[in-house]
């Protein structure tokens, strides 16, 4: 139980410190840092170019130097990441990976631009239609342009080998995280909202080849520990992210815990895995291709509500928690549609909009609370 605690507390501390642990594992591996947007930046050809990706996820800043460049209705977490590089937060970053998912992601890339000359930004705009082959070869040449722009940064080429590599580490991270988040059902006090959020968080400031021997390590140790009986009821969470951390203690506190979540932040990053065939880039685009059930990705058919209710069946959730980051237009668009397909199945929704940068928790606290008294 010791080594199971210390684990936790080592990632937990990881999640929570994103900085401190970002310069310890450069210290440790020698590699250099590149910044990477969210959501799905092609972090393999990072690794692949000997350096490290490090998650850009925003957080609590209460700064206004970011008003000069992005209005007022633009998410926290864009208007945190141009705090914090305002800041000189990211100055030890050698490049800055874009992702252009939604049209704060496209102003925040030019205005980068003219903010920090200096800094070797790189915009990744994946395609639409990325399921038909024209977008699948649009999107390699994405890829192809980033190694490229990294190759010239490191001036070292990135090979075929350093690619195939790379990948496998991620296919290794995304089957260690799928096995861990499943253990949430039998241990739900030990791995409660926080402790769960703040694990798969840490992974964002880690070598990923480090962190994946840390979460099997942790994963062993737990399969050791009897399982725990609670009379907690069982949320879903979905949406972009579910921060500030304040929230998930609220979830805790009224005898609530997550037994499994579609966030953007979280399970969306490892739920699907690339497809053994073809060279690493090319596995690297199917496996966006066949990434489904998220707002930032092109949905004809919108299949995130039936994912969502296969989820509810599948932990035998009483609830789902529909986290609303404020000024999110993809998941706004989405929560009308989703709204209407689990009231005809009667799951219980509790919809919240939150912020990084929120002031006060309380009417998040009294809506929660509302919620859990209704489930029991």
């Amino acid at each position: 139980m010791f080594e199971v605690i210390g684990l936790i507390h080592e990632l937990e501390a990881i999640g929570q410190n994103p900085k401190n642990a970002i310069l310890d594992s450069m210290k440790k591996t020698g590699k250099k840092a590149v910044g990477c947007f969210p959501i799905y930046a092609p972090e393999e050809i990072v690794y692949a170019a000997g350096m490290l990706p490090v998650g850009m996820w925003g957080g609590q800043t209460n700064g206004t130097l970011s008003d000069r460049y992005l209005q007022g209705f633009c998410c926290s977490i864009m208007k945190a990441n141009t705090e914090q590089a305002l800041l000189g937060q990211y100055d030890f970053l050698s490049a800055v990976i874009v992702t252009a998912y939604c049209d704060t992601l496209k102003c925040v890339i030019e205005n980068w631009k003219a903010a920090f000359p200096q800094m070797n930004l790189i915009p990744v705009v994946y395609p639409q239609n990325r399921k038909i082959q024209a977008g699948k070869d649009y999107m390699r040449e994405e890829f192809e342009r980033v190694r490229k722009e990294l190759e010239r940064i490191t001036g070292e080429n990135i090979t075929p080998a350093a690619l195939e590599e790379s990948i496998e580490i991620y296919d290794e991270y995304r089957y260690a995280m799928q096995e861990f988040v499943e253990l949430t059902q039998a241990h739900p006090i030990l791995l409660n909202a926080k402790s769960r959020h703040l694990i798969i968080k840490a992974a964002y400031f880690m070598d990923k080849k480090v962190y994946t021997k840390k979460i099997k390590k942790l994963i062993n140790a737990i399969k050791k520990l009897p399982e725990e009986e609670t009379g907690k009821k069982k949320i879903i969470l979905t949406g972009l992210i579910a921060e500030p951390d304040g929230l998930l203690d609220i979830i805790t506190e009224n005898h609530m815990f997550v037994v499994a979540d579609d966030l953007a932040q979280e399970t969306r990053q490892f739920r699907t895995i690339a497809p053994k065939q073809g060279d690493a880039l090319q596995r690297m685009v199917e496996r966006i291709a066949m990434q489904d059930g998220c707002a930032f990705l092109y949905d004809k058919d919108k299949t995130r509500g039936a994912l969502i209710k296969d989820m509810v069946k599948k932990y035998n959730a009483d609830g789902i928690i529909i986290c609303q980051l404020k000024f999110c237009d993809p998941e706004e668009f989405d929560y009308p549609i989703l709204k209407k397909e689990l009231e005809s199945e009667g799951i219980p929704s509790l919809y919240i909009e939150i912020e990084q940068r929120i002031d006060s928790l309380e009417q998040l606290r009294t809506r929660i609370q509302s919620f859990g008294e209704m489930l029991s």
